[in-house]
């Protein structure tokens, strides 16, 4: 199983630089941000599949969902729950 770093305390995060951040959701051990462009990028544990990449694999980096841009959507709100992700699109 993969380690995954839970931070009890804000922590600076490394986005790609041409980013900009519009919503941000925690969940209990996940974290969603939506950007200006309508993206959504999450992290965090996966186990239940809440970070929306297809699989149960947590993540320590901010990853775009894809299945999201493969299909055009924009994204303009997230809220995190306990162990799942609402998105709106």
């Amino acid at each position: 199983a993969a380690f995954i770093s839970i931070q009890a305390f804000p922590a600076l995060l490394d986005l790609p630089q041409d980013l900009e951040v519009s919503t941000v959701s925690c969940g209990s051990r996940h974290t969603a941000v939506v950007t200006r462009g309508g993206e959504l990028y999450t992290w965090g544990w996966g186990k239940y599949g809440q970070l929306g990449h297809g699989n149960n694999i947590s993540s320590d980096q901010a990853r775009r969902v894809e299945q999201l841009v493969a299909r055009g959507l924009w994204v303009e709100e997230v809220v995190c729950g306990p162990w799942t992700t609402y998105v709106r699109v």
